[in-house]
């Protein structure tokens, strides 16, 4: 990836745009609630939707939501995401939420915070009249999610750049989608974005967090052995590869206590539903 700022953000950009156009993410008239959490992602989400928009001739509208969790202690500045939403030209909403414990034990505190945090999102694109929710999750995320679908549920699953909802007039969409993580850490550095720093009480609880640095888990496959860990630069060289040129070789998936074996054909299914399902 290139250093130089000015070729990062150009690249940023094209790719930006590459998947608005590939999956016809905004169209003229749309009215988008960007979920703005305070994250790197978010807010470069929130500067490019500003930037597209001004450049459309504001042919559609973004407005941004905040939601904080009473009980969880941030230390974000309220101030500083008004002052980037109002640069990008957006208008900016906050909405506190509260749950309470389920007695379900399988509805972890996570899950009910974000899925209230969500019920926000639904419930305040409806009172605004907004057809469409942008939400940050880039490419890495929709690619980590197929894979550890498969590792750990046995299914072939990602999230969709595009998700037309059916209880609700309202379609998700992650304009990111092509833009790799790597990419928005260049550009938060560049951009000096304010970190933000969330000290939840549950976070050790959470189960994600130790999903995604490949925890050791158990699984009903026999075919697991013993290879060298793939980086996540391999990994994207590896999709690239195998790809374009089909080769016969197998897909390395790192856990921390094994690696899981990947046949091509498994593979080349990934990328196939990763291009074509989402």
């Amino acid at each position: 990836m290139s250093t130089d700022p000015r070729r990062l953000e150009r690249q940023l950009r094209r790719h930006f745009y590459a998947g608005i156009k590939r999956y016809a993410l905004i169209e003229k008239g749309d009215s988008i609630l960007l979920g703005l959490s305070g994250g790197k992602d978010s807010l470069a989400l929130l500067d490019l939707l500003g930037q597209a928009m001004k450049r459309s001739g504001r042919q559609f509208d973004v407005k941004a939501l905040h939601v904080r969790v009473a009980g969880v202690d941030y230390q974000s500045d309220a101030d500083y995401l008004t002052a980037k939403a109002k640069a990008a030209g957006v208008e900016i909403y906050f909405e506190e939420i509260s749950f309470e414990p389920d007695r379900n034990e399988r509805r972890s505190p996570c899950f009910l915070c974000a899925w209230h945090r969500r019920k926000a999102l639904f419930d305040l694109a409806q009172r605004l009249g907004c057809n469409k929710i942008a939400l940050g999750h880039h490419q890495d995320d929709i690619l980590r999610t197929a894979l550890m679908n498969l590792a750990h549920q046995g299914a072939f699953a990602t999230m969709p750049a595009r998700l037309t909802m059916r209880k609700f007039p309202v379609t998700i969409i992650r304009p990111l989608c092509m833009v790799s993580e790597a990419t928005l850490k260049a550009h938060a550095e560049i951009e000096g974005y304010q970190p933000l720093v969330k000290l939840c009480p549950h976070e050790k609880e959470s189960d994600r967090t130790h999903r995604d640095c490949g925890r050791s888990f158990q699984i009903a496959q026999p075919r697991l052995q013993t290879q060298p860990l793939a980086r996540p630069r391999q990994c994207r060289k590896a999709h690239r590869r195998l790809s374009m040129e089909k080769k016969q070789s197998p897909f390395v998936w790192p856990c921390r206590s094994f690696t899981l074996i990947l046949p091509p054909e498994t593979f080349r299914t990934i990328i196939i539903h990763y291009e074509y399902q989402i």
